[in-house]
């Protein structure tokens, strides 16, 4: 038989698109009917290629799933970007719980990193400055946090650049050590250096920080 007979005999032999229905409770999602049968669902963006009458080969269907599980992974990860930034690490984590197949995952990451959603420089830094800004802790325990998002060495230590245990320490103090003002000098310094050492800082920074801020609460006050 000639290349063209096989190829005519394979065309006859794929089962033919006899429906394409848009489902009723996911208008986004497409059922294909195949000889008169539910085969299979997919995205509205790929459907919309698909026509009835058209034959689907084996590797053509193969290939339109494996499409489709890469457009839920990258639906998934959107969702999950859109309620706060995430590291590369907390993705892939998120969408392999999910159950998605490493195949789907690479590819998802890849797009994400192309259209710049993901960017694991970029979220260390945003990290650090809403810690710094907001909930105050030693570079130690920054570090640890960011190494629990699945951020690589590299990008810690270059968000942690200019930012120092000082810095740090005395804006964690200040907040908290307001509410201790009319508190005598040895509770102060029990509760203000001990919630520093809750948050990170060695007893050296912590005691003299809270020496810093009680001088200031109370050189205040007298003025």
């Amino acid at each position: 038989m000639t290349a063209w007979g096989c190829a005519f005999l394979l065309l006859r032999m794929s089962p033919i698109i006899t429906a394409l229905k848009v489902q009723k409770r996911n208008t986004k999602r497409v059922n294909v009917f195949l000889d008169g049968e539910f085969a299979f669902a997919l995205a509205h963006v790929l459907a919309a290629w698909l026509r009835v009458g058209e034959a689907l080969s084996p590797e053509k269907i193969a290939e339109l799933k494996s499409l489709d599980e890469q457009e839920m992974a990258f639906q998934q990860a959107s969702r999950l970007l859109a309620l706060r930034p995430r590291s590369e690490v907390e993705v892939r984590r998120n969408l392999t719980k999910h159950g998605y197949s490493e195949a789907a995952i690479t590819a998802t990451l890849e797009r994400l990193r192309r259209d710049g959603l993901v960017n694991d420089e970029r979220f260390a830094q945003a990290w650090v400055e809403n810690r710094s800004e907001f909930r105050p802790r030693s570079r130690r325990l920054l570090a640890l946090e960011m190494r629990q998002h699945g951020l690589d060495e590299a990008d810690a230590a270059q968000a942690l650049q200019g930012v120092d245990d000082e810095t740090l320490a005395y804006r964690a103090a200040q907040a908290y050590a307001r509410k201790l003002k009319t508190t005598e000098w040895l509770e102060f310094r029990r509760k203000v250096a001990g919630f520093l050492a809750r948050r990170g800082f060695g007893y050296e920074v912590a005691l003299s920080t809270t020496r810093q801020v009680w001088n200031e609460l109370h050189s205040a006050s007298h003025d």
